[in-house]
């Protein structure tokens, strides 16, 4: 804890307010409730509150009602539209208390909601969620937080009913960028496996058993992150050791996912950013270089 500031010890039990019970929201309204705080629940589809109201929590009719249930509101929402379109009339409502929104948005979105909170007298931090609904409360399962340092500290145990909890500080843009930064990571991950399991489908494998061969090759292959990382940190393209772009050309795997008959996009995407060092002249220099032109985009 950061000194001089009051935090919520883990034996103290708050008054909190989830607003948005999707998939996302159930599960962090129900960490809530199992923890014992005494957790106020409400959504647009009031039948979403039955199962939560079963175990403990209060339903709101309104969102106005919940705001006013307590100090910590919880915003899970669809989107950042969303978010104002639920609390700009409750503005008045929300001064004096603390807001925390866990809602996906970008950055900048992030940010306009931080200047928007201060504009109305409102406490705010951001999060972004690191988890699925089913990993909330387990191990495995983080939040990152910007924003206010105040609110994190106060609310930290409590944030950590739902997984591990870091702070990037006060500029409320950071939680997002990162979120999204890992995000992206993941999601060409993921594309790459489902082209894979595309190039293998034609030769009669099915895709749990490419599963089960990629898997461990993938996860083999994370260890690789930190010497890119390290090399990208010293500048230095040209260490020892490494892969080289010229000998990284995916030409061949091109050449075999058009033999089958499956879309190539996935895997041309990372050739131009290879193909853009090499014609650079750098061909000789490591793999890893592929971050300039990701960075540098032309």
């Amino acid at each position: 804890m950061r000194r001089g500031k009051t935090t919520v010890t883990t034996h103290d039990k708050v008054r909190v307010s989830v607003l948005g019970l999707g998939e996302m929201g159930r599960a962090l309204a129900g960490a809530l409730v199992k923890d014992g705080h005494t957790t106020t629940v409400w959504n647009r589809s009031p039948g979403k509150a039955d199962d939560l109201v079963a175990q403990g929590a209060e339903r709101a009719a309104t969102a106005r009602d919940a705001v006013r249930a307590g100090p910590l509101v919880i915003a899970c929402l669809l989107d950042h539209a969303s978010v104002h379109e639920v609390l700009d009339p409750l503005a008045g409502e929300l001064a004096g208390r603390t807001l925390i929104n866990v809602t996906t948005t970008s950055p900048a979105q992030s940010r306009e909601l931080a200047a928007w909170a201060a504009d109305a007298g409102v406490t705010y931090l951001d999060g972004g969620i690191m988890a699925v609904p089913d990993m909330i409360g387990r191990a495995g399962s983080s939040v990152l937080y910007s924003g206010s340092a105040d609110a994190f500290d106060r609310y930290k145990p409590l944030l950590d009913t739902w997984g591990t909890s870091t702070y990037f500080g006060e500029d409320a843009g950071l939680a997002s960028l990162y979120d999204l930064a890992l995000l992206a990571g993941m999601y060409v991950m993921f594309a790459g496996f489902l082209h894979g399991a595309a190039m293998v489908a034609p030769s009669g494998m099915r895709a749990g058993e490419f599963a089960a061969m990629a898997a461990p090759w993938l996860s083999a292959m994370t260890g690789a992150f930190e010497g890119f990382a390290a090399v990208i940190d010293g500048g230095d393209y040209t260490v020892e050791g490494q892969q080289s772009l010229e000998f990284s050309d995916l030409g061949d795997i091109l050449a075999a996912s058009s033999d089958q008959g499956v879309s190539t996009e996935a895997v041309a995407m990372v050739q131009r950013l290879i193909r853009r060092q090499v014609d650079a002249g750098h061909g000789g220099e490591g793999f890893a270089r592929v971050f300039e032109s990701i960075r540098r985009p032309q």
